[in-house]
């Protein structure tokens, strides 16, 4: 079996932002040769499938400018550098929905684009949802909907629903069911 690893022999920064920040890492291959790769340094983040006590999930609708349109989504957001992602999946709920949660569980983590991104997006469940207010970010502007799992799996399959993390979410809770 042939070892995978690509060892980094120099980095070097080319911009540092508020979000990301991008790098380029010389390698080499595991054939010996050089190479070099283009990486996105991230953070992380994280999002939460709020369920509340009636079976609905809560799904927010926010404009997203990389795409250039509002998205419906599972709450979520960016982890500080350093930041416990359990801390952040806490407060992002109470952000973005106003509710808080008595049960919050860690579901899964992956990779949304490992073949330039370093970004980890951690997939919390939260349940016995306890409703407070909202406090969203002073340049974050969206609307919180209530969707069972079977009018959100529709959406899914309409292509109302086109955010990847909020469909691994999904698919993923509805095995859990």
């Amino acid at each position: 079996m042939m070892d995978l690893f690509e060892k980094t022999i120099a980095s070097k920064k080319l911009y540092e932002g508020k979000i990301l920040n991008l790098r380029i890492d010389d390698v080499i291959l595991p054939d010996g040769k050089k190479s070099n790769r283009e990486i996105v340094e991230h953070p992380g983040g994280v999002s939460i499938l709020a369920v509340k006590d009636n079976g609905k999930i809560l799904i927010v609708k926010q404009f997203r400018k990389a795409a250039n349109k509002a998205l419906f989504e599972i709450p979520a957001g960016k982890l500080e550098f350093g930041e416990n992602p359990d801390a952040c999946a806490k407060r992002e709920l109470m952000e973005e929905t106003g509710y808080t949660s008595e049960k919050l569980k860690l579901l899964l983590s992956f990779y949304p684009s490992p073949g330039f991104s370093e970004e980890n997006i951690y997939v919390y469940l939260a349940e016995n949802l306890r409703e407070e207010h909202v406090d969203t970010d002073d340049d974050e502007f969206l609307e919180v909907y209530e969707y069972t799992i079977n009018e959100l799996v529709e959406m899914i399959k309409k292509n109302e629903i086109v955010d990847a993390k909020t469909i691994i979410a999904i698919l993923y809770y509805i095995n859990l069911l």
